[in-house]
């Protein structure tokens, strides 16, 4: 429990499963339908494959990100994938929406700071629900270059206790 009014960045460490929500939803909803594409400087072979130096590589990190050797419920929402069985955050090797090595995405940690900080202050302070006459939303993603929901309406209501 965060008792002040607004949430730090270093909050995340007494908030382990809003955590592990935040990083399920990167891993599940990963926003790009492919990764960038990058330009082999030598000749190499990988698992029994030649990789001629010169060739494009397009890394493909939805495939690890919903691989089932990695994942219990790769294609299920499951925060449970993020806690150990006390309820710890855990880090996991497997979870790359930023990419890894020396292509990692530059702006990792302020997203990540960002991420976490407007997501937990907006749902401490508004209760989020559907529009009176709407019983759902489309849950389904839009997938082209990037993978995005579909618009919709949603009511913020102050929480009484946040202000």
């Amino acid at each position: 429990s965060v008792g002040k009014s607004l949430i730090c960045y270093r909050d995340r460490k007494k908030l382990p499963y809003t955590n592990a929500v935040i990083h399920e939803i990167q891993r599940i909803y990963y926003v790009l339908s492919f990764g960038i594409a990058r330009r082999c400087r030598k000749d190499m072979h990988m698992l029994g494959f030649y990789i001629p130096k010169g060739s494009i590589i397009v890394p493909d990190l939805r495939s690890v990100l919903l691989d089932p050797m990695q994942w219990e419920t790769p294609e299920k929402f499951n925060p449970n994938h993020f806690l150990d069985k006390d309820g710890n955050f855990v880090v996991r090797e497997e979870f790359l929406p930023f990419g890894a090595g020396a292509r990692i995405c530059l702006g990792e940690q302020i997203a990540r700071m960002e991420i976490f900080l407007v997501f937990t202050n907006l749902l401490r302070n508004f209760q989020f629900q559907l529009p009176k006459g709407v019983k759902q939303f489309r849950q389904e993603p839009i997938s082209g270059l990037t993978v995005h929901p579909h618009s919709y309406k949603a009511c913020a209501m102050p929480r009484h206790n946040s202000f």
